[in-house]
């Protein structure tokens, strides 16, 4: 059996052959290179707490106990920060015994501050969907940052479906490294079963913008709309003052971006993996995907940093130029898909530096 990441023809063929269904028409831009893109449903359940069905429970089981209201979403209704949210997703898989499949939040989301994670019944991990699953997809939504609205049909989240191991070791890592430039670094650091990626404090010298730290108690943002917010009204620009380091407050939430521009070949597909606690008291980035034609020079991608979005924990944290923050893990696709990231998808973030989500008015 070949095994690798599906991609967006085969992802339609899993709707052609009912193993994907919706509750009304996939929306044009829906299916990305090697991902789908997931939508709300028409209801909300604000809950008191996170939870996991486990393997005994469905989730609709769960929510009788733990709901405290329903939010309708059909005309749009605004999520709060610091509440969680159970939303079912318009679409349901039937996958077959050889089709898993895993979740991570949109780039736009993560930009957001936006913490979501899929739920399957029976499930006992947040964003893992095992092979075979036959049912319904939910989504836990919490704002952190900002308050949001959305309505039935908003895309937060993206699933991303795989056949067997596709996962690359390091040897093989390496090699595609030497073949096609991964990172744009002269001493690539292999390991972990990732290649690594650093931050960038100095931007392009002296008092030169390195990112941005969310502001509190602001108006909504819009999930749906673009460019419709001033950026100053949501974030306070961070300078380069010289000292080539940032001190990360708890429970703030900051925009930076890696110091080495990232490559997704035309026959992989990337993801971030969990930051490794062992580096530091923080993490980094939510949207974990990265398609395949990322930072590919023949889709318009040259040059695309990875932009990050870091948060505290329970202390302030001391975070320095060139200092490793995370590692991409790269996996092979099934084919080669049909439309590249960047080609004509909507792709907000090709041959992307330091920038906020597409809500934003540049």
């Amino acid at each position: 059996m070949a095994e690798g990441i599906l991609s967006d023809s085969a992802i339609r063929a899993l709707f052609d052959a009912g193993r994907l269904a919706a509750g009304r028409p996939l929306d044009a831009d829906q299916i990305q290179p090697a991902s789908l893109d997931l939508r709300l449903g028409a209801r909300a359940y604000r809950v008191r707490a996170s939870f996991l069905p486990g393997p005994s429970a469905r989730v609709e089981d769960k929510l009788q106990r733990l709901s405290m209201h329903e939010i309708d979403l059909s005309a749009g209704a605004v999520l709060e920060t610091g509440c969680v949210y159970i939303v079912p997703l318009l679409e349901s898989l039937d996958l077959p015994p050889e089709i898993s499949a895993s979740a991570n939040p949109k780039s736009s989301t993560g930009r957001l501050d936006i913490f979501t994670r899929v739920m399957t019944d029976h499930g006992q991990e947040f964003d893992k969907i095992a092979p075979g699953y036959t049912g319904p997809l939910w989504l836990e939504v919490s704002p952190r940052t900002f308050p949001i609205v959305a309505r039935t049909g908003s895309r937060l989240s993206q699933i991303r479906f795989r056949q067997g191991h596709a996962v690359l070791g390091e040897d093989e890592l390496s090699a595609l490294h030497k073949a096609e430039t991964l990172v744009a670094s002269e001493t690539p650091n292999v390991s972990g079963g990732g290649i690594a990626l650093s931050i960038d404090l100095m931007g392009q010298g002296d008092d030169a913008l390195i990112g941005y730290r969310g502001k509190h108690h602001t108006a909504v943002v819009d999930v749906d709309k673009r460019a419709a917010q001033d950026v100053f009204d949501f974030w306070e620009p961070l300078y380069n003052r010289g000292s080539a380091d940032l001190i990360l407050d708890p429970d703030e939430f900051y925009i930076l971006v890696s110091r080495e521009s990232v490559h997704v070949p035309p026959l992989y597909a990337a993801e971030m993996t969990p930051f490794d606690p062992l580096v530091g008291e923080f993490r980094v980035h939510y949207a974990g995907f990265f398609d395949p034609g990322f930072g590919h020079s023949d889709a318009g991608g040259a040059g695309s940093r990875a932009v990050l979005e870091v948060r505290s924990h329970e202390v302030p944290f001391i975070l320095e130029h060139g200092q490793i923050v995370g590692r991409l893990i790269y996996e092979k696709m099934l084919e080669r898909p049909a439309a590249l990231y960047g080609s004509g998808l909507g792709s907000n973030y090709q041959a992307q530096g330091l920038k906020l989500s597409k809500h934003f008015r540049a």
